[in-house]
């Protein structure tokens, strides 16, 4: 992925911002909703890859990353404790991680935004980029994310976690493994789910899509989405 690129403008602007921090762009992401929320920029998808990180959202148990300080350390693995829901999840190289800052239109209250309609839009927006790719990627009850068979079991292969603003923009968003290093995810439980595995593009696939292929497929769903609202 290369450095803050524009990938396309209409019905959504989808920025690559490249290889970036989880702080910096956790930065920008604020920055980003703030103008979304006055509408100074339309809908707006980033795609970032980050390093070593883990992320404890609002539900998040501390005792669910597994590695002490020193491990961390030795790692090079940064720890952030963040406004989305969820639990602990893994950032990384490798895998391609998408931020929407959509304005959601109003719920069936007509005031605020329908969180589960949204989570469920981009799962289906997910399962569709997998499909792409000949992999048949699906819900599982009771969960968030988006599943794929594997050795006779279902396997986690996309992790969403959001935040929605009072002015009903999103923040953060979904991490599609594509060919990261898996056993960073054995230094936590993953989303707080201990007996069910993590998988990857490149663990389905012998040849699996680069990055930037696997972030051109995701955007140009984005826009064949781009009339419809999450809802």
């Amino acid at each position: 992925m290369s450095n803050r690129q524009t990938l396309l403008t209409t019905p959504y602007q989808v920025i690559d911002l490249g290889r970036m921090a989880y702080a910096e762009a956790w930065a920008l992401q604020r920055d980003y909703a703030a103008q979304r929320g006055a509408d100074v920029i339309p809908n707006t998808l980033l795609f970032v890859e980050h390093p070593h990180t883990y992320t404890l959202g609002t539900k998040g148990d501390a005792a669910n990353i597994l590695l002490s300080p020193a491990a961390l350390a030795a790692r090079g693995i940064t720890v952030h404790q963040v406004d989305r829901g969820g639990d602990v999840t893994y950032h990384g190289l490798g895998q391609l991680v998408g931020y929407p800052i959509l304005k959601l239109p109003p719920g069936g209250d007509g005031l605020h935004a329908d969180v589960v309609g949204y989570v469920r839009w981009l799962e289906s927006i997910l399962i569709t980029a997998l499909a792409s790719f000949g992999i048949h990627g699906q819900r599982l009850a009771g969960y968030t994310g988006v599943w794929v068979e594997q050795r006779g079991e279902l396997a986690k292969i996309a992790a969403i976690g959001v935040r929605v603003t009072t002015r009903r923009v999103t923040m953060h968003g979904f991490a599609l493994n594509v060919d990261p290093d898996l056993s960073y995810f054995q230094g936590i439980v993953p989303c707080g789910i201990s007996d069910k595995p993590v998988t990857s593009l490149a663990a389905l696939l012998e040849q699996p899509p680069t990055l930037t292929a696997a972030a051109a497929v995701v955007a140009a769903i984005f826009a064949a989405e781009g009339g419809k609202s999450p809802s």
